[in-house]
């Protein structure tokens, strides 16, 4: 089992060289979890890119000021927040409020 959930086998051709680069890499035992991270990885990449072309029809294409608008858009939300900071601290996320002034 990959990642707690039923596994099957199949039979894929892969390009030698960088298959055999990843299994010295990351170990026999792991290359079939490396081999199915990389197909999540694409399968996510692939329903983004649906996402982005059905946005993109609804609304237009992205622009190249688009993005520089977003990012200023989301500083000056941040700007306005009050007082919460995020602190991290061995992995773990926790919001703290800053003592009343």
């Amino acid at each position: 089992m990959v990642m707690g959930r039923a596994t099957k086998k199949y039979t894929v051709t892969l390009p030698e060289e960088p298959a055999e680069e990843i299994r010295a890499e990351v170990g026999p035992g792991a290359f079939s979890a490396y081999v199915t991270r990389a197909i999540e990885r694409q399968r996510e990449h692939d329903r983004l890119e649906e996402l982005v072309g059905r946005l993109e029809v609804e609304y237009g294409p992205v622009t190249d000021a688009d993005p520089s608008a977003a990012e200023s858009g989301r500083r000056g939300k941040d700007s306005h927040r009050s007082g919460i900071r995020v602190v991290t601290s061995a992995m773990t996320l926790a919001e703290v409020t800053p003592p009343s002034r």
